[in-house]
């Protein structure tokens, strides 16, 4: 079984549980166990909020628009969101984990600040998970879950 779908989506607040709910409908529908569907929701949530937070383009050209796809193949789903802004700041360590099991997350931000467990959260729900800039024209934030299915799941890989 393999389905996936792309959206295009403005950069507003009112976009990420759209996109939410449009993944948790397709995880709903495929048979996918609701524990897997809430992490990845969470995973989606928090990286569609930081493309509308932080994914305008460079100034004088900010960018309106941040596209969210998903692709359901086999036993995993992957996911990714792209923005169009300035990308990672210049020196920041971007992690990127194989295999959740063999790194570590990194340390989320401290219990006072307002911003910063995002990329934390991802990287702790997710099996596999990537995030690259691309020079001038934004980021991709994109990771992997293996699936699990419900008992009754009509769409189960086989």
């Amino acid at each position: 079984m393999s389905i996936w779908w792309s959206l295009h989506l403005r950069r507003e607040a009112a976009s990420v549980p759209l996109a939410r709910r449009l993944l948790l409908g397709t995880m709903e529908t495929a048979g996918v166990d609701p524990d897997i569907s809430y992490d990845l929701s969470i995973a989606l949530t928090e990286a569609c909020a930081n493309a509308v937070e932080h994914g305008g383009g460079p100034a004088g050209g900010s960018s309106e628009a941040f596209s969210v796809t998903a692709y359901l193949d086999g036993e995993k789903c992957r996911i990714e969101v792209t923005d169009s802004g300035p990308g990672f700041p210049v020196g920041r360590v971007l992690h990127r984990t194989s295999l959740r099991t063999s790194h570590a997350p990194p340390r989320p931000a401290d219990a006072d600040a307002e911003h910063g467990r995002g990329l934390w959260l991802i990287e702790a729900l997710a099996d596999h998970v990537d995030f690259r800039n691309r020079p001038g024209m934004g980021t991709v934030v994109s990771f992997d879950k293996i699936l699990k299915w419900r008992r009754d799941a009509v769409l189960k890989a086989s």
